[in-house]
């Protein structure tokens, strides 16, 4: 299609009443959109100029020129997922002509092809602005950016889906007065060389960096791609922090949330030592009021220190099981009762001992305590946790302890999963894997998880444990015959070393953060895409296949970083408190698990099946060392995953056609991998875009699908939780930390979440995450062309009138209030963001934290 002269706006002409100016803008309008199809199948271009002329009127502006152009190309998403790059590349024009003005001082424009040589001579001048903008480090200028400049790959700008591509736009990308001037490839080598500062050879470590970033192989988390070379380099994801019982120490504990949360950190607290409602205060002679009035003080705080005015801070708390005051803890999150004993954005989590759930099993008695009449317990696990707890029983018994509480144990445990059910908190997390298997048991205690349940390191008085995260592209290292085994070494080998860097030139917001980052320099490797990977070697979710390949993989990059990390030893040094931990006694995560079933009795239902020759990396870290206390942990990835455009961390899809919202709108997303499928068997048309509409997504009661994609291509909610549990078992068993990992489930029942979690106890899991389940809401059955919400990149104008934003379907789900039908109609906003008032789910807009 060719536009003609009198289509093209006034304001894109150069000159008015020259054709031959005109005719230029229609040229290069022609040129972009073009350029913006190349290489991809199934869009067309005559299709978008079409699509978008219907929003050109007299005196339209160059931004809604822009946006009309965008908002033409994502309308037919739902058509083709193809369409989804080349918003992507309709973004970037704009986004380049605004980036290269501002740096260059004058009007430019460029297209993509320009970017081949332009990138390199930017990027100088980038770094030049940024620096005197006070936003960039000032070392950064030291590098040799011409060599750099060269390294750029400006064809790694078209890998974006335009989700991803808005996601960086929206807040990312580095700009002044709401003007981006941070393209893409310079964005990664701009955290590539903040993480390469105090390299030896810094030029060639920042490209070997940037190599990984640009190419999707690895993602930092978002605190390390916000910061990194930047004057503030805070780049660390998750903060574990001990909460004392004297006054000052509870308050010192918020005042460091305060601090940690303002620059981006996730929280998780620990409130076990704090005394429990009832107890004797010494001090004044009075009666606390327990633990609860200081949850909502820290739950205040979270609200009012909303990380530079970025987003509301992100906190858990975790109490254990025992604590005295754990039946007002499960309450913290209702709807109902007085709401100075509520707190409604703050998460939180159960800290279960196995004797706990010994009890449960054994249908046996429970008793509460306040912490500080039985102070030893909250340091104490496995068997001497046994000892102590049973003594504090029988003194309770006699009346030498004062505050005690005894009820059946599964009251308390069909209570903790009613709340869970009811209000998505507090979550099921485990004390005893997370310190039996600690690399650390030697130099302290495993208090609690952070705000993900992924992280299980040691806290203090004295410590706030740190951790640096990072995620595998676990599909972009598959491919038909399986894992590509030597990229995904030589990602694992470079990711460690990157997250270990992150330590040493972290900026630290406490001194207690800083002393527990250096003594033990703990990171955590992940991975994301599971599901996509899955998808490329044709095994679906629910499938023994899939636990063995969630098994393979995780040993292999197990393998890999304890490898990576003992080499960096050997290089740099091992780790202060190295000596007595379990690594220095040539005991890796897999032999830890016989310290977990000697403790449990032999009662642990885990594989223990290995395939690699550990043997002798067991000798190879005994005599070299390890550069990191603990070195893997896999995070929820929701906001790098849309970066990159893959699934989230471990999770199943959630649906295969859906509108995802987030801070940067509201985004049309189709299963590419079903519709390629699809098409491939001649069944991709309009009648079965309108059937995944009716059926929300799902394949299940299309009868036109084949079995073999309704099972490969099964949802969150049609596969059966179990199969979750078990594969999450099979990683499990390679990592030294934790997984967040989500439990799905359509119709949940009492006796099937019973089941479900105490299968997730036998299993060896250290924690769960949300339970998720389905809400009465339905997907808007008439279309998703047009549903895509607000465009911040671009200016909302008389444009946007060629898009009608119709209602958005339900993006992935945060847990629902109450999976059982409901009086009132449940909208789409109540399924998705903010439920009840529950925080930082994995697709909530406003937290990124562990992302």
């Amino acid at each position: 299609m060719t536009l003609d002269v009198e289509a093209v706006p006034a304001s894109v002409r150069p000159e008015p009443t020259s054709g031959g100016g005109a005719r230029a803008a229609i040229d290069r309008i022609e040129h972009v959109v073009t350029e913006a199809c190349a290489r991809l199948t199934g869009v067309s271009a005559d299709k978008v100029l079409t699509e978008a002329r219907r929003g050109f009127y007299p005196g339209i502006s160059d931004s809604e020129v822009e946006l009309a152009l965008v908002m033409a190309a994502r309308s037919f998403v739902e058509v083709d997922p193809n369409y989804s790059y080349v918003a992507a590349r309709l973004l970037l024009d704009k986004l380049r002509t605004e980036a290269l003005s501002f740096v260059g001082g004058e009007a430019e424009t460029a297209t993509q092809s320009d970017m081949d040589e332009r990138y390199a001579s930017y990027l100088g001048a980038y770094v030049g602005r940024g620096i005197a903008l006070g936003q960039l480090d000032p070392a950064l200028a030291q590098f040799d950016l011409e060599r750099l400049g060269k390294a750029l790959h400006a064809d790694r700008d078209e890998q974006f889906t335009f989700l991803g591509l808005q996601t960086l736009y929206d807040r990312y990308f580095l700009h002044s007065d709401d003007v981006r001037y941070e393209l893409p490839q310079a964005f990664f080598m701009r955290v590539a060389m903040g993480l390469a500062l105090n390299e030896d050879d810094r030029e060639a470590r920042a490209i070997e960096f940037y190599e990984l970033l640009s190419s999707f192989d690895f993602m930092a988390s978002t605190p390390t791609l916000f910061n990194s070379g930047t004057v503030r380099a805070q780049l660390s994801s998750c903060f574990l922090t001990t909460v004392g019982d004297d006054l000052q120490d509870i308050f010192h504990g918020i005042s460091n949330n305060a601090m940690l949360s303002k620059y981006s950190g996730g929280l998780g607290n620990d409130w076990t030592p704090v005394r429990g409602l009832g107890s004797h205060i010494k001090g004044t002679n009075g009666k606390s009021q327990g633990v609860v009035p200081f949850l909502k003080i820290a739950n205040d705080t979270a609200v009012a220190v909303n990380q530079g005015g970025k987003r509301k801070g992100a906190v858990c708390a975790y109490l254990e099981t025992w604590h005295i005051d754990i039946e007002e803890f499960l309450d913290l999150r209702k709807n109902t009762g007085d709401e100075r004993r509520r707190t409604h954005d703050m998460n939180t989590a159960n800290w279960v001992p196995d004797l706990f759930m010994q009890r449960v099993e054994q249908g046996g008695s429970w008793t509460l305590f306040s912490p500080d009449e039985v102070p030893d317990l909250h340091d104490k696990y496995g068997k001497d946790f046994v000892e102590a707890y049973e003594k504090y029983e029988a003194d309770a018994e006699a009346g030498r302890i004062k505050v005690s509480k005894k009820m059946p144990a599964v009251d308390l445990w069909r209570r903790m999963l009613t709340m869970l059910f009811e209000t998505g908190h507090p979550w099921i997390t485990f004390k005893d894997p997370s310190n039996l298997r600690s690399p650390q048991q030697h130099n302290g205690v495993v208090h609690s998880s952070n705000l993900c349940t992924e992280i299980t390191l040691n806290t203090s008085k004295d410590e706030v444990a740190v951790c640096n995260l990072g995620s595998v592209n676990l599909p972009q290292h598959v491919g038909p015959n399986g894992i590509d085994v030597e990229r995904l070494r030589r990602t694992v080998r470079t990711a460690v070393r990157m997250l270990d860097n992150v330590i040493d030139v972290n900026f630290y917001t406490i001194p207690e953060a800083r002393r527990a980052n250096m003594r033990h320099r703990p990171v955590g490797l992940g991975l994301m895409g599971f599901q996509d990977a899955l998808f490329k070697i044709r095994t679906p979710f629910a499938s023994e296949g899939a636990v063995t390949f969630a098994d393979e993989s995780m040993e292999l990059i197990s393998y890999y970083a304890i490898e990576a990390s003992m080499e960096l030893a050997g290089e740099r040094g091992a780790y202060e408190s190295f000596d007595g931990s379990l690594w220095s006694r040539g005991i890796l995560p897999i032999d830890s698990l016989r310290l977990l079933a000697e403790s449990r009795g032999g009662d642990l239902d885990m594989d223990r099946g290995e395939n690699l020759d550990w043997d002798s990396l067991r000798e190879r870290v005994k005599s070299n060392g390890m550069r990191n206390s603990n070195v893997m942990a896999i995070a929820p990835t929701a906001t790098i995953a849309n970066i990159t455009g893959v699934s989230q961390s471990i999770e199943p899809v959630y649906r295969n056609l859906f509108v995802k919202s987030n801070m940067s709108g509201d985004f049309t997303v189709v299963n590419d991998y079903l519709v390629r499928d699809l098409k491939e068997r001649g069944l991709w048309d309009d009648d079965m875009v309108s059937a995944l509409k009716m059926h929300d997504g799902s394949l299940g009661d299309i009868d036109r699908v084949p079995d073999d994609l309704k099972a490969l291509y099964a949802t969150a909610f049609e596969v059966d939780p179990n199969w979750l549990v078990d594969a999450g078992s099979r990683r499990q068993k390679w990592i030294d930390q934790a997984q967040s990992l989500n439990l799905y489930m359509g119709a949940p029942s009492g006796k099937k979440l019973d089941a479900l979690y105490r299968r997730a106890w036998r299993s060896g899991l250290k924690t769960t995450y949300y339970l998720r389940s389905q809400s009465a809401t339905h997907v808007e059955k008439s279309t998703l062309k047009g549903t895509d919400g607000r465009l911040n990149a671009v200016s909302s104008g008389p444009a946007a009138a060629a898009a009608p934003v119709a209602a958005p379907v339900p993006a992935a789900p945060a847990p629902s209030p109450s999976p059982a039908p409901v009086a009132e109609p449940v909208t789409p906003e109540d399924e998705f963001e903010i439920v009840d008032g529950q925080a930082c789910g994995i697709e909530d807009p406003e937290c990124e934290a562990c992302q």
